[in-house]
């Protein structure tokens, strides 16, 4: 059966990148950012992403095309059975975040229509209640749930180019014209300007060695590492493609989007004296607030929560791509049958993680819900084990096909001992650090 390819590099680039950019530019990046000091957080995370997160996504993608496969069959046909494993574990985590991240996008849609048909508020106490009941309702969000799942189920269905590829093309332009719509008008209001210099002036007397591992952290969340994503888009690229010039490009617009998503947010929250290092309620939360102080809030907040649905839609398609490529590949399915497959068993995880946040004796286990323990373990246990994996295996068990697949032939000298060094040593130690910490947490 022949694989299929992307219809063009910018296709790919941008379907890379939505799978990166996610709700992680837009929703986590500006309230991680803003807790840690703003500028000085944002050029370490821009100086991490751009050594340690490039290098890594590298190898991710050269994977995929080198082993013409899916995360978990290219592993094994590079590397043998057991660092199969590895890329396994990578579907296993697409498919644990896939299962509440629906819910998640589920929850922007609802918040589409409260937009458009509720008045504005500006009772943060009033805007938390109405999101607890939203969250907490017992069948509610299980309604906007599948209708995510539906529309993300459907964009895979459509194949490669038919639908992931054309998806990306449409909705990538749409979220970064939206974020630039918003941040002009978010400047508009009296003291945003304040917020900017806030937001991107230095101050590195705050930094520690804790911000090093938020922004390192951040960074892999941000590109989709560690998740199967990149070598499974990656085993689409045709063999003419330059991985070194599309992997820099995917980090550069990732970064964009970062910079762009804190715009949008901190400035305006700034000037009207908001908590902007406010956790996952700055998106739910804070921003209602600030839709409110302006004329046609509810336009913009629908514009607002329109962008995260897309940002959360073209994350959400990757993964699901990953879990759907195993299937075609492993289970011999036809790609709608996977489609459907992949799209009822994740949608029913996602159902308990959704009815736990009600309460739901039988889905608390100690002081975490179902829906914190899928988080706890994908986020803190299953993406640092599959990236320090594969920093290992890149840096020490196929370098020489990395090294092919880069340049054409083996290199030597200083350069290629240093991209050695930054993957195979700088890069396991690094993710191991962060493992343990989060661990600990």
């Amino acid at each position: 059966m022949d694989r299929a390819r992307w219809g063009s590099n910018l296709g790919f680039i941008l379907a890379a990148t939505g799978s990166a950019v996610g709700l992680g530019a837009i929703w986590k990046f500006p309230y991680v950012t803003a807790h840690q000091g703003s500028g000085a957080f944002l050029l370490l995370f821009t100086a991490l992403t751009l050594t340690i997160g490039l290098a890594l996504l590298r190898v991710e993608m050269t994977i995929g095309r080198a082993g013409n496969a899916g995360a978990f069959g290219a592993y094994r046909k590079l590397g043998g059975t057991g660092w199969g494993l590895v890329g396994l574990l990578g579907v296993l985590a697409s498919a644990t975040i896939m299962s509440y991240y629906s819910v998640v996008g589920g929850w922007t849609i609802a918040y589409i229509w409260q937009s458009m048909t509720t008045a504005l508020t500006r009772d943060p106490d009033t805007l938390r209640a109405n999101f607890s009941a939203l969250a907490e309702h017992p069948w509610l969000p299980l309604v906007y749930h599948a209708l995510f799942m539906l529309v993300t189920v459907a964009g895979v269905a459509g194949g490669v180019r038919g639908g992931i590829e054309r998806i990306a093309k449409v909705l990538m332009p749409c979220l970064f014209l939206m974020m630039c719509l918003l941040i002009v008008r978010g400047l508009m209001v009296p003291g945003a300007w304040a917020g900017v210099s806030a937001f991107l002036v230095p101050d590195f007397s705050g930094l520690t060695m804790q911000s090093v591992l938020d922004a390192l952290g951040l960074s892999f969340f941000t590109l989709s590492l560690g998740l199967g994503i990149m070598s499974t888009y990656g085993s689409y690229l045709p063999a003419s493609a330059d991985i070194n010039r599309s992997a820099l490009t995917v980090a550069l617009l990732t970064l964009l989007s970062c910079v762009l998503g804190g715009l949008l947010i901190l400035p305006p929250a700034y000037a009207l004296g908001l908590d902007q290092g406010a956790g996952p309620s700055l998106t739910f939360v804070t921003m209602p607030i600030v839709f409110s102080y302006l004329p046609w809030g509810n336009l913009f907040g629908t514009v607002f929560f329109a962008l995260l649905f897309i940002a959360a839609l073209t994350s959400s398609i990757s993964m699901l791509e990953v879990v759907v490529a195993f299937l075609m590949e492993h289970a011999g399915m036809s790609r709608r049958a996977a489609c459907a497959v992949a799209g009822v068993g994740l949608f029913l995880v996602g159902v308990l993680a959704s009815l736990s946040m009600t309460g739901m004796p039988a889905l608390q286990w100690g002081d975490r819900n179902a829906f914190d323990w899928l988080d706890l373990v994908a986020t803190n246990i299953m993406l640092p084990v599959g990236g320090l994996f594969t920093a290992l295996f890149g840096g020490w068990v196929i370098w020489r096909v990395l090294q092919k697949e880069w340049y054409g032939a083996p290199r030597q000298g200083p350069a290629a001992a240093w991209r050695r060094i930054l993957i195979g040593v700088i890069t396991p130690i690094a993710i191991g650090i962060i493992l343990w910490n989060g661990l600990r947490g």
